[in-house]
This record gives structure tokens, sequence and C-alpha cells, in this order.
């Protein structure tokens, strides 16, 4: 990868009147680290810091102008002047890098929960979201008028707050796009009942917005494609947006797809490693050929600045949106200039800190960037390095395990300016992230191995391989004396329920490296026990499926994949149903005999038989390693001992280099060093 594949991506553009230092954006996203709907100090050193690595224009998450989308306090919205002092501070922030900002403005409509404030939603009808979703308020001419008005309000805030422009998000299913679409538009007065009453709604909030800020530039935000039976098409959409051009200056068109909807429609939203790159890239091609002249925005899973630059070289967009990969690494754009475009920690599109996060009104983290969301700690604790705790430089530390944890901390204790070694009892660093991404799907989780390798091979971090370590070797004379410090980053072992009697029963482990066995009893009828609801069991199961097996997977909760995001579950229960897998929820093994498996339901405890079973894949719950850590624990004369990722309890990649930071910096346990941390602030 060379500085030339980027060269156009790189170089100044005129959007309207607004010089951007180069073709990068960063669009709008939610974080979650608002308070009282307001904008923070969090929000302000998140932005400055992708400012100040280089990219062009920043767009702002979501911007909500009325109360009735607030949803939660910690959602950003603009219902008052008394926001204004609190945009004006991340304007600043963003700006004195060099770097243009706009706000994005909207009402969520229908799907803005209002349980936190106990307001209804509004939206053009009263169709729910999805099942089992509040019912909304069907809005009447004076609620039409009211967000009107507040559209307008909000635009005049973000000029007086000094912001580069504003984008209308008239996209993703939100309250404009709820009076756009004939799926959510029964209406039959003069705001529905057919095309033109349909756009009414749209043509009132743009002439509004225009009244109240007349010289700041405005910007549309559309999807392309509802993905959804009788929703919006590509077609409907370039009708509109032609439209609206006619009648309205438009800066330019941001062109995303999808409708906020309980379907595969909102799995397309925000497209994981399922889907291959750029897998929309054709709706920014089809408005850039009917309006060659408008700037269009191109955005979703561009993961990387030189495949996001193929699309502008391709003439299907001006300006390319990496949300994601601005999230895992900040310096994108900077480290190209700098001819270091291999120097970034990749985004691995797993929707797991940033979307998954979200949906439990947590803010937004990373699994590759433990730094998000406590941009301003972390440069705080950088200044204080070497040895932010006083501690010597000399001071040695041993890490033991080369998993995502191991590698972080390592690096990190590295970083502090600590001696650094990495023992790994295995041929190859990685862990089980490596596993993983060997299963078809999952692939992109090897970036994260390959970043922290690559990382370990730049520092001064002394890494040993097939290096088992045990507690004698670390106790005074042994072998391994004379270190400080020990992390015990040694992971988990994946949990197995043997039945004696029934079909042979595999792990994780064994599924995966069994996975290409045409001969395997796993290529028959399979029956996935998940326990859990991650990742582990869907992807074998997908994958089982794939190479033909009759798959069934079993679950004593009610939820399927309970702890992956909604955004990815419609996308995966769409393709699993595609494949005929089947579910037994609340469903638990009862017994077995030869082929056949017992399920007994946890409710009633009625039983029901699965025969023909050839094969039982167990993903019950891991147990950690901590051997090693325990022993030390309880030895006098023992080095300091602290423990990381799943050898501390077994999760996920997201806490494993999460804890690895944090051990490596402060040399002490998660708790301490996330107080630390703050303390930082």
């Amino acid at each position: 990868m060379t500085r030339s594949d980027v060269s156009t991506l790189l170089s100044p553009f005129e959007l309207g009147q607004v010089h951007l230092r180069n073709r990068v954006f960063v669009p709008g996203h939610t974080t979650n680290f608002g308070h009282a709907n307001h904008p923070t100090e969090r929000h302000a050193a998140y932005h400055g810091e992708r400012a100040r690595g280089g990219v062009g224009l920043i767009i702002t998450e979501g911007i909500r102008v009325h109360p009735t989308s607030a949803g939660r306090h910690i959602s950003l919205g603009s219902f008052d002047d008394s926001s204004i002092p609190h945009y004006a501070g991340v304007a600043e922030s963003v700006q004195v890098h060099g770097t243009r900002l706009f706000a994005q403005l909207l009402h969520t409509g229908r799907q803005a929960a209002g349980d936190a404030t106990r307001t209804a939603a509004w939206s053009p009808g009263t169709t729910p979201w999805a099942a089992g979703s509040h019912i909304p308020h069907a809005m009447g001419r004076d609620d039409i008028s009211t967000v009107v008005t507040a559209f307008g309000a909000a635009a005049r805030r973000m000029r007086q707050a000094g912001y580069d422009g504003v984008e209308i998000h008239l996209g993703h299913g939100h309250l404009i796009e709820q009076f756009l679409s004939p799926f959510t538009n029964t209406r039959a007065d003069g705001y529905g009942g057919g095309p033109d009453g349909r756009l009414r709604f749209t043509r009132e909030v743009l002439a509004e917005v225009l009244a109240c800020a007349p010289d700041l530039p405005m910007g549309i935000r559309v999807s392309a494609d509802e993905f959804l039976p009788g929703g919006l098409t590509p077609p409907d959409m370039v009708d509109i947006v032609g439209r609206l051009r006619r009648e309205f200056p438009l800066l330019y068109v941001h062109v995303s797809h999808a409708a906020y909807h309980g379907s595969y429609s909102l799995g397309t939203q925000m497209a994981d490693m399922s889907f291959r790159h750029a897998p929309f890239r054709h709706h920014a091609a089809l408005f850039k050929a009917e309006f060659p002249d408008l700037p269009v925005l191109a955005v979703c899973r561009l993961d990387s600045l030189p495949e996001a630059a193929d699309l502008v070289a391709a003439g299907e967009a001006d300006l390319v949106g990496l949300a994601r990969p601005h999230i895992a690494d900040p310096y994108l754009v900077r480290r190209a200039e700098e001819g270091r475009p291999d120097d970034v920690r990749s985004c691995v599109a797993c929707n797991q800190g940033c979307v998954g996060r979200l949906e439990a009104s947590l803010p937004i983290a990373c699994v590759v960037n433990p730094e998000v969301g406590a941009e301003r700690e972390w440069a705080r604790v950088r200044e204080a390095l070497p040895a932010p705790l006083g501690h010597a430089p000399a001071r040695r530390v041993l890490v033991v395990g080369g998993g995502p944890a191991g590698m972080e901390a390592a690096l990190a204790a590295d970083r502090a300016g600590y001696e650094v070694t990495l023992a790994e009892a295995g041929p190859a660093l990685g862990g089980l992230v490596s596993v993983a991404a060997t299963v078809p799907g999952r692939e992109r989780l090897g970036l994260l191995v390959t970043d922290l390798v690559r990382e370990l091979a730049a520092s001064a971090v002394d890494v040993r391989l097939t290096e088992r370590v045990t507690v004698d070797e670390l106790l005074p004379g042994g072998r391994l004396d004379g270190f400080d410090d020990v992390v015990v980053a040694t992971g988990a072992r994946p949990g197995k329920r043997e039945l004696p009697d029934g079909p042979p029963v595999f792990d994780i482990l064994e599924t995966v490296a069994g996975l290409g066995d045409p001969d395997s009893p796993l290529r028959g009828t399979v029956l996935v026990r998940d326990d859990q609801g991650t990742w582990a069991a869907s992807s074998v199961a997908e994958s089982l499926a794939r190479q033909g097996a009759m798959v069934h997977v079993l679950s004593p909760t009610a939820s399927f994949a309970s702890r992956i995001t909604t955004y990815s579950r419609l996308a995966l229960t769409s393709r699993m149903g595609e494949l005929g897998i089947r579910s037994h929820l609340m469903r638990d093994v009862a017994a077995a005999r030869a082929d056949t498996v017992v399920l007994r339901d946890t409710l009633c405890g009625h039983t029901e038989e699965l025969t023909g079973v050839t094969a039982v894949v167990d993903v019950g719950l891991p147990v950690a390693d901590d051997g090693l850590y325990r022993a030390l624990d309880a030895r006098d004369g023992a080095p300091r001992v602290h423990v990381v990722g799943d050898a501390n309890a077994p999760r996920t990649a997201l806490e494993a280099v999460y804890e690895g930071r944090l051990a490596g910096t402060f040399l002490t346990d998660a708790v301490t060093g996330a107080g630390l941390l703050a303390q930082a602030h």
C-alpha cells in the first residue's frame, strides 16, 4: 500500500463554498456520550482527536430537533438556545485542527424510545417499527408544524455555534423518511396519498431550515433503498432527490440505505464482517450517474483508505465516509499522509464495542481501540510516561499468554517504559481470536492479531514462542526469577458436556477444526447447544449449514443469539432462515441415546425427541485458564501478579484488549487501572 493509492483522497475538495483539505469524512454515528441531551467534553475530545488525525470533514451524530425524539438523555438534541455553547465547544475542538464540522439534524420518529421520558413517539401513522415495540402517535397538523419549526430553530443554533453546515437526515427510516415512504405513510390528508403529498413534510423542513439559517450550507442524507416490500427503491429516491434539488440549493447528497425496521433492512445499516467490503457502493454510483454535478458522499463498510479511494477513482463518489475505521484508528489520514498507511489499527467490522454497546445505552467502545471515549484521559496518561505510577523504567514485566489481552498488555507496558517479555506456550500469537478468524464470515477478526503482531515486531518486547511458564520458575532461584510483575493472560478453555449414551460431542475448538472434513459427523444432522448467545455458536452453525449439514440450534434462553447486536442479528437470522437452520428456544438437553437427543422445555418440563442426530456441538460456558494466576497469588515471594482477559473471566476480545491496555500501563488490576485513568480527567 503506497501513498499513490490514496493520493486523490488526500487532495483538497471544494464542497460548494466549503473548502475541505481532503475527500475523507467521518459520517454521523451515535456515541452515547451526551448529558441532558447536550454534547459534552467527551464529544469534544473524541471528535477533536479525529480532526487531529487529519480527516477533512466530520458530521455529527444525529442531533434531535424536538424532545419527542430524545429517547434518552445521553442522545444529542437541540431543543432551546441553552444548547448553543455546548455545540460551540465541539466545533472549536474540531475546527482548530483544520477540519470542517457539519451538524446532522433529525427526528427519529416512531423508533424514538419513550421509556425514559414517558412520552409517545411521533410518526405519520401508528405502526410500530418492530414487533413488540411501542405504538407511536400519529402526528396531527400542529405536531407537524411543531417539528418543522424545530428543524429550523436547530439549524439556526448550529449556525450560532459556528458549524460549517448542516445535514438534514432524510434516511434510515427516521421521521422524514417515514413521511416519504409508502411503507410507513398511509395518510390520506395533504401529507400522504401520493408522491407529492408524501414529499410535503420534507419540503417544509428544508424550506424552514433555509429560512432560519440562509447562509448555512445544507446537504441531505438519504436511504437509496429501504429493503422493504412496498418501501422506497433506488428509482424512487433518485426521483425524490431530483425534485428536491430543483427546489432547494442542496450542497450534496449523502447516500446510505436501509430503514429502521425490525427486519433484514436494519441488519444492513451497519453491515458487519459477514458482508463483503463496500456492499452498497452501487447506490452512490447510481446517484453520481444521475446527478454528475452534485457532490455525492458514499458510506458503509468502506474499511480502509485504499478501498475507499477505489470509489472515487471509479467516479462513483466525491467524498468517502469511514465511521467505524475512524473509531478504530483516529489517525487514518495522518498516517497515510506520512507514508505509514500500514501502521493503523484496522476496523474488524464486528459491531461489538460500537453498535453493540449502543443498544445497552452505554457509551461506544472499540475492540481494537480501548481509548475510545477516553481520549483526554489517555492523552494525559501518555504525557506522564514512562512509568506513570512512579516505577523505575527498568521494572521487569513478564506477560504470559499471547492472545489479544497478552499482546495488548505487553505493548502497553513497553510504551510505559518497562522491560517486557511476552511468553506464549504455543507456536504463534493470537489465541482464540486466531481460531475464530478461521470460521467463514469471521475472517476480519484476524486483522486484530495481524496488527498487534506488527506492533510487537516494532517494539522492544522480547517475544518468546513455545515457552510454557510454571509458577516455580518465577519464584526466587527459578529459571525466570527477577520479574517484578507478571501479567497472566492465559485465556480460557471451552466447556464441553459429554453425552455418554448419545451422539459424539464436539467442543467449539474441535468443531472449528473439523469444518473442512467431508467425512466428519458434523456434516450430518447437528445439534448446536448455545448457552451464551454469542457469535461462537451462530458462526459455526451457519458454517456447518453452508457445508450441507442440517443444523438445529438449542438455547435455554427465550431469545436467539441474545448477545449479538440487533443490527447484526437481523442479517444473521435472515441468512440462517435461508439455510434452513432450525431453532429450539427455551430448551435444554434432558437425555441422549444413540442418535436421539431428548429436549426439555425449560418452562414446563415437556420433552420431545430430536432423532437422526450425528453430532452435538457444545458451546457451553468456557472456563478461565487461571491456574498460574492462582498459584502465584497464593505464594509468598512471588512477583506481583495481574490477571486479564479470559483468564480473569471468560468474555470477549473487547474486554480482553481493554484490560490488557490497563494492566500494561498501570501494572495493576483492571478496576484500579480504570480508576487511575479516570483520575487523569
